[in-house]
């Protein structure tokens, strides 16, 4: 450890470490005589309670990026970046209401199973080579690479050591155990995420407050009134990246939608609970957690904004913020805060891998290389192709750092995608007369319409561009409905009738108080 930890600080990561690896192992054992199956060690043996998939969803979303990256934004913007946040609360509580009924009554373990049941198996295999291609060599990768450069930035540790030790602390418990203990370890993890993310976010009130956090509350407010616009005019020159209005009606939509609902790294844990209404009230519990997490990854780099300003502080770049504003805790809590961040950057690392080696296990490997194949020789198959994936990983990671900006080309490239990829979703729940040519032309449209608008309409706002190439990839599978002139393949099996969605009072009241809850937030920071 670095010498900024004291004996206290380091015994408190250490003791994270020991009950996250250990937890995950022993959630992980068999009974004696027993062997685990594709439903055990894909989907935890579907048994997961609502306050189990709440928080291994928000510890799958959260990872270094989001304290680093948000709170630049903070920093640079101000807490219109919570708008990715704060929407995403209410996108929980749309696909808890509209997806995920669908999902669990096709019984599916993988996003492409679905696509297969309502299209058919080329449309399957595209979208999960695509799939494993990005969660291998951009997402697995990216998150090793960042994780271990902020490690590297707060606490000294050697670039390759941090991706190495990241990569071997993931792989510890998650490989064995399956999604049950990247799961189960999951709520260990938003404890420590939550926890920890408090303690920097307080001390750094107190800071601005010169020891009294009230103090610091009110300065802030004082300070900088700008950074509490949610919506950006045009003239703000953060405009291209939120560009007002478009935020709350146009491509934040998208790219939520997709990333919520249509995205196996995230939506594997409500496949996995024990029914539709325990995974819709999963979905609530971490819609009621993305409505805190703006005071963990957003509030400190506005903080830091004013820290700067005063000249307590000083900040070369936005990134920085978050890193500066922890080395301020005191000895004996760094500990807790340095937990809260590696946990956000593991429990991501665990989910990427599971997420991966069940859409090779169960799209690939028994589709194409052994139909036959016994539940126990899925088990071992996911397991190896976890650890092929991170192996991967490993190498590949060191090589970001060549790359300027990589967090926010990798941003670009996922937004390519996702406006296709959603628009294969939506038209296959509610359209039924979206064929499998359409939905093939749509996925190889998102990016043709992307690419032209980034070259020939570079003014467009990434945001904006999400939304109109979403719109014309709905056009193109309307197009080919119209001209091909039939039924979609099978659709007689997936009879959609309004009992589907029928959701319990608490998950109507809980919905309620979020959307309330939002309504007032954006009203008093409009």
């Amino acid at each position: 450890m670095n010498s900024n930890f004291s004996f206290l600080d380091t015994l408190v990561f250490v003791l994270y470490g020991v009950v996250v690896i250990g937890v995950g192992l022993w959630v992980s054992r068999q009974k004696k005589g027993t062997q685990k199956n594709a439903s055990d060690y894909f989907l935890a043996g579907k048994a997961l309670p609502w306050w189990a998939v709440g928080a291994s969803l928000i510890a799958a979303n959260i990872s270094a990026e989001q304290f680093i990256g948000m709170s630049g934004s903070g920093f640079k913007i101000g807490m219109g970046i919570a708008s990715y946040e704060w929407m995403g609360a209410l996108t929980l509580i749309i696909v808890a209401a509209f997806f995920l009924p669908i999902y669990l009554k096709r019984g599916i373990y993988t996003m492409p199973q679905f696509l297969e049941q309502r299209f058919d198996k080329r449309v399957k295999t595209v979208m999960a080579i695509f799939w494993l291609l990005v969660f291998v060599f951009v997402n697995l990768t990216s998150i090793l690479y960042l994780g271990a450069l902020a490690v590297h930035n707060m606490f000294g540790i050697s670039l390759i050591s941090g991706i190495i030790i990241l990569a071997f602390f993931a792989i510890a418990y998650s490989i064995y155990g399956g999604l049950k203990a990247v799961a189960w370890t999951d709520v260990i993890q938003v404890v420590f995420l939550v926890i920890g993310g408090l303690v920097t976010t307080f001390f750094a009130f107190d800071k601005l407050g010169d020891g009294n956090v009230m103090n610091g509350v009110n300065m802030l407010m004082e300070q900088a009134p700008e950074k509490f616009n949610m919506i950006l005019d045009s003239s703000h020159p953060s405009y291209m990246d939120l560009p007002g209005l478009s935020v709350l009606l146009g491509g934040l939509w998208v790219a939520n939608l997709y990333y919520f609902g249509c995205n196996q790294y995230i939506i594997q844990r409500a496949l996995a609970s024990k029914s539709i209404h325990e995974a819709q009230k999963g979905m609530v519990f971490a819609g009621f957690l993305k409505l805190l997490l703006p005071i963990i990854v957003v509030v400190p780099g506005i903080i830091a904004f004013v820290l700067n300003e005063q000249g307590l502080i000083t900040i070369n770049k936005p990134d920085d913020a978050y890193p500066i504003l922890l080395g301020m805790i005191p000895q004996g809590i760094r500990g807790v805060a340095f937990a809260a961040l590696v946990a956000a950057i593991i429990s991501s690392l665990a989910s990427m891998m599971n997420s991966i080696s069940t859409i090779f296990t169960m799209d690939i490997y028994a589709s194409f290389i052994n139909k036959q194949a016994s539940q126990t020789k899925l088990v071992t198959v996911g397991r190896v192709s976890a650890l092929v994936a991170v192996i991967i990983a490993i190498s590949i990671a060191p090589l970001l750092k060549n790359l300027d900006q990589a967090f926010q080309f990798i941003q670009e490239f996922t937004g390519f995608v996702s406006p296709g990829a959603l628009a294969i979703f939506l038209a296959g729940f509610f359209y039924k007369k979206a064929t499998s040519n359409g939905a093939l032309a749509a996925a190889i449209s998102t990016f043709v319409f992307s690419l032209a608008f980034k070259f020939l309409l570079p003014t467009v706002p990434f945001m904006n561009r999400m939304g109109i190439v979403f719109l014309l990839c709905m056009l193109v599978i309307w197009i080919f409905a119209i001209f091909e002139k039939q039924k979609a393949k099978s659709f007689d099996a997936f009879v959609i009738d309004k009992s589907l969605f029928k959701t319990t009072n608490g998950f109507k009241i809980g919905s309620a108080i979020i959307i309330a809850i939002l309504i007032f937030l954006y009203i008093i920071w409009w």
